[in-house]
């Protein structure tokens, strides 16, 4: 566990341990739930589809491709105790390929349109 105050910034930083040094990540999803279980009744979405929810996220310079830095200010649940469980989705690309997931950014999938 790790502790903080409501509104208190959270820094979080993911490594790729890898010896390719052409891979980098790519903070695909990630939501705060108030129970351990990978469920996404009650979740709140800080990124989805690489497109970010919360105001207060933000990306951090790195050095590194294979080194992501982000951070969001810290909350409660409501009516919950006051412990947030995160699940993060990273996805792995090469570096320089302009096809990968890693180079698409944010992808906002548009509604399927109703048949006649």
């Amino acid at each position: 566990p790790y502790y903080v105050s409501i509104n208190q910034n959270l820094f979080l930083e993911a490594s790729l341990h890898s010896s390719d040094p052409s891979l980098q990540l790519f903070l695909h999803t990630c939501e705060a739930s108030p129970t351990p279980h990978n469920s996404t009744t009650g979740a709140y979405t800080i990124v989805k589809n690489g497109c970010v929810k919360d105001p207060t996220y933000a990306t951090y310079y790195s050095p590194y491709r294979h080194i992501l830095r982000f951070k969001f200010n810290a909350f409660q649940f409501i009516r919950s105790n006051p412990v947030v469980y995160l699940q993060c989705e990273l996805v792995v690309c090469r570096a320089f390929d302009y096809s990968s997931r890693c180079y698409q950014g944010c992808v906002k999938r548009s509604k399927r349109e109703e048949s006649s």
